[in-house]
């Protein structure tokens, strides 16, 4: 619904998709997506487009006033929305697997393991959501994507056995996809360049650079050339220090034949 009025509001002022977006800061198929209903409307992008297409602020109490929706958390929208555009995505976790390589199992124990409890409605949403985030793993043309895990993430086994030992054969798997890199990033180091904690590097298709952080309860997506460049500069540390592909590879069949 807000899209259409996104669009009825553009019309009226005579504007092209184009140009509504050379005014807001976003390109035309941006645009296009929000009015068709396939992104959201953000809401300081709703506050420029209030400005605008001179609306009186009707976009933005739109937004304000949207139902809640239990799946994606309003504060992880706009990195997911540039997620499923990006050209290559660079991501270190140090305390769950991530999104992109868990199996539904492994991410339905993560949801189970919040606090306060999610109900089975809720899971079940949530694990639906980030399920269809894992198709960027296998498009036609490969996105490039790197991972690097802390050992301790492997060994941690939040639910039953055989939900480990498929998670870890899902990531052996996905080390042979196209495109695709996974690195463990091993507990002997006497030193680590990333203990802030985790974050994800992203290029959009217009080769914006941008970075991505969450806290226990926000996230902030960084487009500041100067924070970004910080860290790459630890990813490429962390990368340079972690096992490479086929040392992971190697580390996950051994801890396979373990279990």
């Amino acid at each position: 619904m807000i899209g259409v009025q996104v669009a009825v509001l553009r019309t009226r002022k005579n504007m092209t998709q184009r140009q509504l977006g050379e005014c807001v800061r976003l390109d035309e198929e941006t645009i296009a997506s929000i009015e068709q209903g396939r992104r959201a409307l953000m809401p300081d992008v709703a506050e420029r487009m209030d400005r605008v297409l001179e609306s009186g602020g009707v976009l933005a109490a739109a937004v304000a006033h949207l139902p809640a929706v239990d799946q994606v958390p309003a504060w992880a929208e706009q990195y997911m929305a540039c997620e499923r555009e990006a050209i290559a995505i660079s991501s270190y976790e140090n305390q769950v697997l991530p999104g992109l390589l868990q199996t539904n199992s492994y991410a339905e124990a993560v949801f189970r393991s919040r606090v306060p409890v999610l109900h089975d409605e809720e899971i079940t949403a949530q694990t639906a959501v980030r399920t269809q985030r894992r198709e960027i793993l296998r498009r036609k043309v490969p996105v490039t994507l790197s991972f690097i895990v802390w050992e301790p993430v492997l060994r941690l086994k939040l639910a039953a056995p055989e939900v480990h030992r498929s998670q870890l054969a899902h990531l052996l798997d996905c080390a042979e996809l196209p495109g695709v890199s996974i690195q463990i990033y091993l507990l002997d180091h006497t030193g680590h360049p990333a203990l802030d904690g985790p974050f994800v590097l992203l290029e959009t298709p217009d080769h914006q650079r941008l970075a991505y952080t969450e806290t226990q309860r926000g996230s902030q997506l960084i487009s500041d050339m100067d924070e970004v460049s910080i860290l790459e500069r630890r990813y490429a540390m962390l990368r340079t220090q972690a096992l490479n592909p086929e040392e992971t590879k190697g580390l996950l069949s051994r801890l396979l034949g373990e279990l």
